[in-house]
């Protein structure tokens, strides 16, 4: 009887990580999906606007909260990065990173 409830809270653990897994992906691919007009789909530019896909997380996280406090200049990220919380850049960031990177 302990082997079942071992087997069936292990199998809820599971389950529930994985649901949760799932759900933060779908909030970060949701809310990278608002950088494809300038950045590309799944970030692979296609333009002069650099591409994110396959870029490190740290530096993307580091570029958008220079653009949100303003020490990193630009036309459009600025006010773009301002609508973002800490979270949700780190979402995006780590979303970018593992896409892959575009062929050059």
């Amino acid at each position: 009887m302990a082997s079942i409830r071992i087997a069936v809270a292990a199998t809820l653990t599971l389950w529930c990580t994985c649901t949760a897994a799932q759900e933060t992906n779908a909030a970060a691919r949701t809310i990278a999906a608002g950088c494809a007009a300038c950045h590309g789909t799944n970030g692979v530019s296609l333009g002069r606007v650099p591409s994110l896909a396959g870029a490190q997380r740290a530096d993307i996280v580091a570029r958008m909260q220079d653009f949100k406090s303003g020490r990193r200049s630009g036309t459009v990220m600025p006010q773009l990065a301002k609508g973002y919380s800490d979270e949700q850049i780190d979402l995006a960031a780590a979303w970018f990173a593992a896409q892959p990177a575009p062929a050059r």
